[in-house]
């Protein structure tokens, strides 16, 4: 091992090292023998294997061992069960703070990886299940590819992560594929949540040769590269079209544009990379790659984005100030009340993932047999995708039926509600049901701002009433709000966190103030944006505001989306509770009024102007107010609300509002929530976080 490698050893502790285990056994077909890598890091599936210094270290040794060895026809690597491997061990990137250690953890990556490009053999690797990030690029490296049909996460999410593929993808992807399917994978999935490629998304692609069943995976993929030497199966790949890879770049960087406006450098990075990727050599694409990720992780966006990375996969999945889940009941059976859009979502997301009886009741049958109907349409598309089987479809579709009559519900342990937001209407629904449920079936609302305690204040047994808020649309929107009332009592919070890990929810506890967390800080910062349009600032600049943020969606967009009825409806209730901090501008109810369905009308290329009726409500646009005053008041605002709502209690910590703002607003990892992002920028004081929390250490 290099000097360089052997300090990254010693500066990064605690690694779980993933070992790489040889073993060696003769090939079908008279193929001769092959050297098996196996990569097991110790811990179950619920521990994915990744690479620390350690973790190549001991890769580097076992291709030491088989370099050794003349008898050797083919080299194959593969996973333990489940996994194939997830990429650098990136808990250590956020404690380091000498950059030659970051250069020198890339450089030993790159120089261990390449190996299995180089090798005197051909090479294989048997991607058994999650190959991201590192554990893809290790794939990359290899001569040919087998992928297993249940291999459920096959991505390269750097710029997800605010970092460039970093062991070799960027230069091996888009000459193994061209550049248009690897910007495919390396921007556009990554940019869209971590979209994760399906198996067989990854052979149409060329990233993976080809796919086999799990059930003989392995069997089949050494049988496949006993064929690959022997030559009974030959892999003709497509040249690389060179000739409009700079035009396919320049088309790329130009969505990036219109994505993220300049707000994190991890995609222009990663396309330069590519854009090089077509004249460079091997090793000038590597060594670009070490400079690129050098460069973003000794920055705060980076930092920012690898405590976000943290929050998701740790703090997400214990929750803050849950109560024992010892003390949650069985939950056998779901009731729903409502049959509208957002009902049928719950019920598929129950139906699906609990696998228990759903019950869905409304005023009238036809609106119960519409909100049915969806559900069970819903589930012929998934079949029709080959998402489900026939028979699994079948079995889900007699799990939610509906009703009109709420004593249905008499056996029921979980009962939510998806009514009109109106607290007297979800009042009389929480009363109706008391009457025909046991003493000790959950009573969930799904409200977004009304107040839980007041919907059980009249209740006999007001101890089993929490809040249950989802996010739109239900099956994608990670983030539940689970909101503990005056009087619920462990048991019941203990079975609604039960329920929302079953469902395959992140959870976070919030206490029953009006809006919890996401709608309340959306609402302060979209309240300041609207009152900048109130007094005549033009509608352009106002979405502009958040340009420099990279947030998901401008702000006249996202109401749009959401419906100005739902958002101003929400503004409202809000201005009720803090009249002095929360604005309800009387011009959006008159848009609401009047029946418009938002600020903007899109011509067929996609360029938006304001729609001429909401330009007569709001009339003429006298501010000189610039993009950057509109943000920096909303900024303002924003920072003192997430102050008062940790005064308040409302999460445990600023980490929650963080987790609640990425999960629920989709809002982008190098922000690192909210918290980050206002310490960074100066709007906090004091800081939110301690600094190297987020951000580089001092």
């Amino acid at each position: 091992m290099s000097e360089s490698a052997q300090a990254v050893v010693v500066n990064i502790p605690d690694e779980v090292v993933t070992q790489s285990r040889v073993r060696y056994f003769e090939l079908p077909l008279g193929a001769g023998t092959m050297a098996l890598i196996t990569l097991d890091n110790g811990k179950d599936h619920t521990r994915p294997s990744t690479f620390g210094p350690a973790g190549l270290a001991s890769l580097n040794t076992a291709l030491d061992e088989i370099a050794a060895r003349t008898d050797i026809a083919a080299v194959g690597i593969t996973g333990k069960p489940f996994i194939f491997a997830v990429g650098a061990d990136l808990s250590a990137m956020s404690i380091v703070n000498d950059p030659r250690i970051i250069a020198a953890f890339g450089k030993l990556g790159h120089d261990v990886m390449r190996r299995f490009g180089e090798f005197s053999v051909p090479t294989f690797a048997f991607v058994n299940g999650a190959a991201m990030g590192g554990g893809m690029e290790l794939a990359l490296h290899c001569n040919y590819r087998t992928v297993s049909a249940d291999a459920a996460a096959l991505s390269l999410p750097e710029v997800f992560l605010g970092l460039i593929p970093g062991w070799g993808g960027a230069w091996l992807l888009p000459n193994l594929v061209g550049p248009k399917n690897a910007l495919e994978v390396i921007i556009n999935n990554s940019m869209s949540q971590n979209k994760q490629m399906k198996p067989k998304q990854a052979v149409e692609l060329g990233v993976m040769d080809v796919m086999f069943a799990p059930a003989d995976f392995l069997e089949q993929s050494i049988l496949w590269a006993a064929k690959i030497l022997t030559g009974l199966v030959n892999i003709d790949r497509a040249p690389v079209d060179r000739d409009t890879w700079d035009a396919v770049v320049d088309a790329a960087r130009t969505q990036v544009d219109a994505r993220v406006h300049g707000a994190t450098r991890a995609p222009y990075l990663a396309l330069d990379l590519v854009a090089a990727a077509k004249t460079s050599t091997r090793s000038e694409g590597f060594d670009a790659e070490d400079v690129a990720l050098t460069d973003l992780v000794m920055s705060d966006p980076l930092r920012a984005s690898l405590y976000s990375f943290d929050l998701v996969q740790k703090r997400a999945k214990r929750p803050a100030g849950a109560p024992d889940k010892t003390l949650a009941r069985p939950v056998k059976k779901v009731g729903i009340v409502g049959a509208g859009l957002m009902a049928s979502q719950l019920a598929l997301l129950f139906a699906r993932q609990l696998k228990v009886p759903v019950v869905m009741t409304d005023l009238d049958q036809d609106r119960v047999d519409k909100g049915v109907g969806y559900a069970h349409a819903e589930l012929d598309k998934m079949l029709s995708k080959g998402r489900l089987s026939q028979d699994k479809c079948n079995r889900l579709k007699a799990l939610i039926t509906g009703t009109t009559d709420k004593a249905d519900f008499s056996d029921a342990d979980f009962v939510i509600e998806a009514v009109f937001e109106e607290l007297a209407v979800k009042k009389t629904v929480f009363a109706q049901l008391e009457e025909v449920v046991r003493p000790d079936c959950i009573l969930a609302t799904n409200t977004s701002s009304l107040s839980v305690t007041d919907m059980a204040a009249d209740l006999e047994y007001p101890e089993r009433v929490v809040g249950f808020h989802f996010f739109n649309p239900v099956a994608l929107m990670p983030l539940l709000e689970i909101a503990r009332a005056e009087r619920t009592d462990d048991a019941s919070l203990a079975t609604a966190f039960a329920v929302g890990k079953g469902l395959k929810k992140s959870c976070v506890l919030v206490a029953d103030r009006p809006a919890f967390v996401v709608n309340r800080l959306l609402n302060r910062f979209l309240g300041e944006i609207i009152a900048c349009v109130d007094e005549g600032a033009s509608f352009a600049d106002a979405d502009a505001a958040v340009h420099a943020m990279g947030l998901p969606m401008e702000p006249f967009v996202l109401v749009q989306m959401v419906g100005p009825a739902v958002a101003q409806h929400v503004a409202q209730t809000l201005n009720g509770h803090f009249p002095d901090r929360f604005h309800a501008s009387e011009k959006m109810g008159q848009l609401v009024a009047a029946g418009l369905p938002g600020v903007w009308l899109w011509d067929q290329a996609g360029n938006k102007t304001v729609d001429p009726r909401v330009a007569e409500i709001f009339g003429d646009s006298p501010s000189t107010m610039t993009p950057d005053q509109i943000r920096d008041r909303a900024l303002t605002a924003v920072a003192q609300e997430a102050q008062i709502m940790l005064d308040e209690g409302v999460v445990a910590q600023a980490q929650d509002l963080d987790l609640c703002m990425i999960l629920g607003a989709g809002w982008p990892f190098w922000l690192g929530g909210i918290t980050p992002y206002l310490d960074r920028e100066g709007y906090s004081n004091p800081r939110f976080l301690q600094q190297g929390v987020a951000s580089v250490p001092a």
